[in-house]
């Protein structure tokens, strides 16, 4: 049984998109109150984010994107980026410190702090793309933190599970081309953003280390399950991976306002344990967890509670 971190800082409530948005602030506030409620917090070591260096953000992100942000970041009001997704006078600050936490995270997990981190952050990032803020998301954390590890500690290869109820695009287009990094990605199909086909396998060097399974709407914890032990076991068992990531998204539950899957807390509990069994396998135990999706208060609160519980045990 390996300790478990925990990513979280306030300011990440100061990226406010408006009355209505699903992707609220009110995410955080459940999480956090599920965490001292059920004594789940106790049991973690809290990290403390750190803003993220541009050095790293634009080793995925192309740097005039980067100075765009900069630029038109809002003093007052909004500037809406897509049609999803907006920025408020905190959502800078919230987007530096949600990749930061990440690169905070793998930190601790490199330096034996912890075994494993779960990084309650917003922004989400797994929608966000080279050079375009989308779904929600302005700089893609996971994806920045898989290429700090590799090159900040010079790992060799990298595994993300994406289990997300939508396809993080912006996450398989930064690696397809990269035999360095497997991403395996379940998600609801066809749903948003539309990418995400079994075709989908990556490209040149990288074709056959980008795994896609396209889900249909009702399938819940078994379905899930079966996926995971017969098409990612044994793929990550070939790729041995030294580090292991997960978008964590928990939109795919059965309550999600936002989509059409089936899956309950027990469920979400049971993929981090697949997981885990890889990560000790493999890569030594080390796990680094960060928040995507989930809109449903109560179901996302007690599906993130299930799944660092089963990160404490692992």
């Amino acid at each position: 049984m390996g300790s478990t971190g925990l990513v979280y800082d306030p300011r990440y409530l100061g990226h406010d998109m408006g009355a209505g948005h699903p992707e609220s602030p009110n995410r955080l506030r459940a999480i956090m109150q599920q965490l001292e409620q059920s004594g789940t917090a106790a049991r973690l070591t809290r990290i403390q984010p750190r803003k993220a260096e541009d050095e790293w953000i634009r080793q995925i992100h192309e740097a005039p994107y980067l100075e765009m942000l900069k630029t038109h970041a809002p003093v007052t009001g909004r500037l809406s980026l897509d049609p999803d997704t907006s920025m408020s006078p905190g959502s800078l600050t919230a987007a530096y410190l949600a990749a930061g936490g990440a690169l905070a995270g793998v930190d601790a997990i490199m330096s034996q702090v912890v075994d494993h981190v779960f990084c309650a952050v917003r922004p989400p990032g797994h929608h966000a793309e080279a050079g375009q803020a989308m779904g929600f998301c302005l700089f893609n954390n996971v994806a920045i933190a898989a290429r700090y590890a590799q090159k900040r500690y010079r790992l060799s290869r990298v595994l993300i599970v994406d289990w997300d109820v939508h396809h993080g695009n912006g996450t398989q287009h930064s690696f397809e081309e990269d035999p360095s990094v497997l991403f395996f990605s379940t998600q609801q199909f066809p749903h948003y953003p539309g990418t995400g086909r079994a075709t989908e396998r990556g490209r040149g060097a990288g074709e056959g280390f980008t795994i896609n399974v396209p889900m249909e709407a009702g399938e819940g914890d078994e379905a899930y399950r079966a996926v995971f032990q017969k098409t990612l076991v044994p793929a990550a068992d070939a790729f041995k991976p030294e580090f292991v990531l997960i978008s964590a998204g928990f939109d795919a539950h059965r309550d999600d306002p936002l989509a059409s899957m089936g899956l309950t807390e027990e469920g979400y509990g049971d993929l981090t344990d697949i997981i885990a069994g890889i990560a000790k396998r493999h890569a030594n135990g080390r796990i680094l967890s960060s928040l995507e999706g989930g809109y449903h208060l109560t179901s996302l609160a007690a599906s993130v509670d299930r799944h660092i519980q089963a990160l404490v045990t692992a």
